[in-house]
């Protein structure tokens, strides 16, 4: 065992920052290789000709300690001046591209143009910026979640960034989802893992596409596994999980949350504040571990991730 490091291989289901967070903190507390996180890719969409792929570039920026501290996503003192030429040639401007994060899109690009594969690329792009954890999308087939709004069917993208979240979901489907599978890397690091980890992310639009894909909830369900609630006190910290649970018929609470892995987890993590719902979880099937939550500094990060582990 490496000194005050846990020995323990851990697969983490994440999507946004929270899962990037949380991977950081697994990452603080695991030795170099046995933290693998598996990443929601039913984000992804087409920018400038490009393939952006925002939640496995927020995992990789957060572990490889270049993420933009004030957002959790996008690098750290990033510049502007190519999507500020863009839009003086008249380009979109609406999704945020640093010159430096241009620099990702344009040689995962590239790379997937060449025939390789989003698993492949992505290991490129991971060993080039030297992250010790492996990173893995959860499928190489597309996947697009699009939403049912009164504004219409909207892509994850237009409803989250172009339109600020401000339409009401009243219905999810995820485009692709017939035709896409899991790797075979993402499906052997679940049942392989010691424990997988379903990350503080959005239960509906962050884990639930990865969930969808095929023998995904299967390997899950079979394997060791603990969620943890993105839903303290009745709200999300960041993103609009909280409204779409309502708007979708679901409680914004974490017993709310545990319900959706009702006989997926063993154990289901929710915070401190809301222990008085633990006897509640159990009655579903799981564990109740109350534990601080708030991942406000890489010290929080990595204390909740050795808390799991210890617990």
């Amino acid at each position: 065992m490496t000194a005050g490091k846990l020995t323990r291989k851990v697969t983490l289901l994440a999507g946004g920052v929270g899962g990037a967070k949380m991977a950081d903190g697994f990452q603080q507390v695991l030795p170099p290789g046995e933290l693998t996180v598996i990443v929601n890719v039913a984000d992804d969409f087409e920018l400038f000709g490009l393939h952006i792929s925002p939640d496995l570039d927020t995992v990789l920026y957060t572990l490889a300690g270049s993420a933009d501290p004030a957002t959790g996503w996008g690098i750290a003192g990033d510049t502007h001046a190519a999507l500020e030429m863009l839009g003086r040639l008249g380009a979109p401007t609406w999704f945020s591209v640093g010159d430096r994060d241009l620099a990702t899109h344009l040689r995962r690009t590239e790379l997937l143009a060449g025939g390789r594969s989003l698993t492949d690329v992505t290991e490129a792009l991971r060993t080039s910026l030297a992250v010790p954890s492996r990173i893995l999308p959860a499928s190489d087939q597309p996947m697009r979640t699009m939403l049912q709004t009164d504004a219409g069917e909207l892509d994850f993208q237009t409803y989250f960034v172009a339109r600020g979240q401000r339409d009401e979901v009243r219905g999810v489907r995820f485009a692709g989802l017939p035709e896409a599978r899991p790797t075979e890397a993402a499906l052997r690091a679940v049942r392989e893992a010691d424990l997988v980890v379903i990350a503080p992310s959005n239960p509906i639009v962050s884990i639930g596409p990865m969930l969808e894909l095929p023998e995904m909830r299967e390997a899950v369900a079979g394997a060791r596994t603990v969620a943890i609630s993105p839903i303290i006190a009745g709200r999300a910290l960041k993103g609009p999980a909280d409204r779409m649970l309502v708007s979708l018929g679901h409680d914004a609470s974490a017993l709310g949350v545990a319900r959706l892995y009702t006989g997926l987890v063993d154990a289901f993590v929710l915070d401190e504040v809301d222990a008085e719902l633990g006897p509640e979880v159990e009655r579903l099937g799981m564990r109740a571990l109350p534990l601080p939550t708030v991942m406000r500094s890489p010290v929080a990060r990595a204390s909740l991730a050795r808390a799991i582990l210890d617990a």
